[in-house]
């Protein structure tokens, strides 16, 4: 598993966001609803990547209570575009007091379901493009699909995923294999930036990118690892 944390029968993730919506101090400025979307996503894919779907959500707001009800529609706008339905969600919102920058953190939990094959058992692929930033709400069409990437896993395309955050994905090769080698995955920058896993490693049993790009889109290239 990548960050996910095995509690008894439970699978936990997490992820937060902090300095970007609408608040007057906000460096970053976007709508609370794509916010708390990407925020979640992150967690999602945590999930995914250990093999596990989410039950049961837990949503901190640290913007305050007016900001609750958009976070919630970007929760169930990330359900929908991984084309399952929404859990149960609870959490808290900071109503004593009035924050100058926005902040929200999400945590799942869920239940493992699928046996993960071991890493060297597979062929790797980098699925969508590293983004950060702006780029993250202007770029958003190069972001790592998550109906396709249920739909693939429904297919058997792909059997296992492995998010990139912000180290990039060379750094999370390294993570996910054990190994200290270098890298090249394509044209893409393997030290770029994923912020909240705008692309994701994603393990195959198809030797040909053509065939998964079939299943995910063009916006596929294979990993390539080196000692």
């Amino acid at each position: 598993m990548r960050h996910a944390l095995n509690a008894s029968e439970w699978i936990i993730t997490a992820d937060n966001s902090a300095g970007i919506g609408n608040k007057p101090q906000d460096v970053v400025r976007a709508p609370d609803k794509l916010v708390a979307k990407l925020a979640a996503r992150v967690a999602l894919l945590e999930q995914w990547a250990a093999g596990s779907e989410p039950e049961a959500v837990i949503m901190q707001n640290f913007s305050g209570k007016t900001h609750w009800l958009r976070y919630m529609a970007g929760l169930d706008e990330l359900f929908s575009e991984a084309q399952t339905v929404t859990p149960p969600i609870s959490g808290s919102s900071e109503t004593n007091m009035t924050t100058m920058q926005s902040g929200i953190g999400v945590v799942m939990f869920g239940r493992q379901h699928t046996q993960l094959p071991g890493w060297a058992d597979l062929h790797w692929y980098v699925y969508g493009v590293p983004l950060v930033g702006e780029d993250v709400l202007t770029k958003t069409g190069l972001m790592a699909d998550l109906g396709k990437i249920r739909n693939a896993f429904n297919e058997n395309a792909i059997t296992r995923i492995w998010p990139v955050g912000s180290k990039g994905v060379a750094h999370e090769a390294q993570q996910l294999t054990g190994r200290s080698g270098t890298v090249l995955a394509g044209t893409l920058d393997v030290d770029a930036s994923g912020g909240p896993a705008t692309c994701v490693l994603v393990g195959s049993v198809l030797q040909d990118v053509k065939e998964l790009q079939q299943h995910l889109g063009t916006a596929v290239v294979p990993l390539v690892f080196y000692e």
